[in-house]
């Protein structure tokens, strides 16, 4: 992630305020009726599917919640986004999303019904209900380089990193206040930050946006992906603060843990130190600014339509329903959309990190959603699981 985009969940997001959905029993495949003489033979009931970390049970399309309410046509530019790496057993499929797409939303309802049947993903013990929280992709003014107000560097990654299976680096202290660790990524420096926790933010998404101001004034834009990290575990600043006393558990939102470190200039180091992991990031261009950051799965993330999904649960490119609600509402959220991305924290399996995309609203709609989930796999019948 994500790993551009979702490396882990948002520092402790806010619990929700609002009833977790009640699960709905998981239907009983059944044997189709017996067809009138000299038609093709019936086809086998639907099987269940199993993956390491989930099992999906067949369902029909009723059980989907909100099915017959989503604009299904606003999710198709994720579908053929997907697309462009197809699954196996999805060719099919695919052909007809690029060939045939659907102009209206019946039109595209009957083109799920008739080519996916549905399942519904639960936990190996049975579990039906899980979680979702949020992600976006921040937006940061920058400098090239340092000066008196711009001192927080953000750094590509080390040549030393790059093997993955070496021994854990530097951790961020070190990194801040070590001779070693400051002249190892001497010159590696993409850009400097005025704000360390924007930094932080950046880290925690694993991509985002810079809007740099050049020495001679000029101003561009440009993308920082996912590059690796310094081999140390991700903790959590804002449990850092829960364990110390300083925010609640239903108080500790972004906005609330940026309001602590203004009130305690002195102990920033201090609550970002607590996380020892450091992302490093490459440099990319960005030529369409409505285009999102490349997920795990190597296509661009589209906004309130990809999702960052357990790979062990539910594969990458897979279709999926969602039921959930709007961050501290009681607003469904009752969606087709598709699995593009993953992230350290997204484990399980009715477990996602919903994509919000870029700006002011999606920072503060993923900041701040952490919401109970359910989900259905919508895939081929003939494909594998």
């Amino acid at each position: 992630m994500l790993l551009a985009g979702c490396m882990a969940l948002p520092p402790v997001p806010v619990l929700p305020r609002t009833p977790t959905p009640t699960p709905t029993p998981t239907p009983t495949p059944t044997t189709p009726a017996a067809e009138p003489a000299g038609a093709a033979a019936p086809r086998p009931p639907v099987q269940p599917i199993e993956r390491a970390r989930a099992v999906w049970q067949p369902a029909a399309w009723e059980d989907l919640p909100g099915f017959d309410n989503d604009t299904l046509l606003a999710a198709w530019p994720a579908l053929v986004a997907g697309c462009a790496r197809p699954l196996r057993g999805w060719a099919g499929v695919c052909a007809r999303v690029l060939l045939e797409p659907p102009t209206d939303e019946a039109g595209a309802r009957a083109f799920l019904r008739q080519h996916l049947q549905p399942y519904a993903v639960q936990a190996p013990d049975g579990r039906v209900q899980g979680l979702i929280t949020g992600y976006h992709e921040p937006l940061m003014e920058a400098r090239r380089q340092r000066d008196a107000r711009h001192a927080t560097p953000l750094y590509s990654l080390p040549p030393m990193l790059q093997d993955t299976r070496r021994e854990p680096w530097f951790t961020r202290r070190q990194i801040d206040t070590t001779a070693a660790a400051r002249a190892a990524l001497q010159g590696r420096e993409i850009a400097w930050l005025a704000d360390p926790l924007d930094a932080l933010v950046l880290q925690i998404q694993g991509s985002g946006r810079l809007r740099i101001t050049e020495a001679d004034g000029q101003v561009s834009s440009v993308r920082l992906a996912y590059a690796g990290h310094n081999g140390h575990v991700y903790r959590s600043v804002g449990r850092w603060l829960i364990d110390q006393g300083e925010l609640t558990a239903d108080g500790a939102s972004w906005p609330a843990i940026k309001a602590w470190a203004r009130a305690n200039p002195k102990r920033v180091d201090e609550m970002l130190w607590a996380n020892p992991r450091v992302v490093f990031f490459r440099e990319e261009p960005l030529p369409d600014p409505g285009v999102g950051p490349r997920g795990a799965m190597g296509v661009p993330l589209t906004p309130e339509r990809s999702i960052a999904v357990d790979p062990q649960s539910i594969p990458y490119g897979a279709w999926v329903w969602l039921d959930s609600t709007e961050p501290l509402s009681s607003t469904p959220l009752q969606r087709l959309v598709t699995a593009q991305d993953t992230g350290s924290a997204i484990v399980g399996a009715v477990r996602a990190d919903y994509f919000w995309g870029w700006g002011d609203n999606a920072e503060a709609q993923a900041g701040r959603m952490k919401q109970a989930l359910r989900m259905w796999v919508l895939w081929p019948a003939a494909a594998p699981g």
